[in-house]
């Protein structure tokens, strides 16, 4: 039986090691990429609150807390 050259087994572990790196990188970058996206749309949605809270603070009335209204049975 011939030995495994150590340069040969080496090499071929290092080059496990860099795809499952590889690999590892794709995934985080897929994370990263849907994160941004859900950011984004984040973003979009308190900037979409804050016009119809300011918009409708002209004409409207104030928000109230619930600890303001008196229960019906009072």
């Amino acid at each position: 039986m011939d030995r495994p050259d150590p340069v040969d087994a080496r090499l071929t572990e290092l080059e496990i090691k860099a795809s499952l790196a590889e690999d590892t990188v794709d995934r985080l970058n897929e994370v990263v990429v849907a994160q941004q996206a859900r950011i984004d749309a984040l973003a979009h949605e308190v900037a979409r609150l804050a016009r119809v809270l300011q918009e409708g603070s002209g004409d409207a009335p104030a928000f109230r807390s619930l600890r303001d209204e008196i229960p019906p049975h009072y």
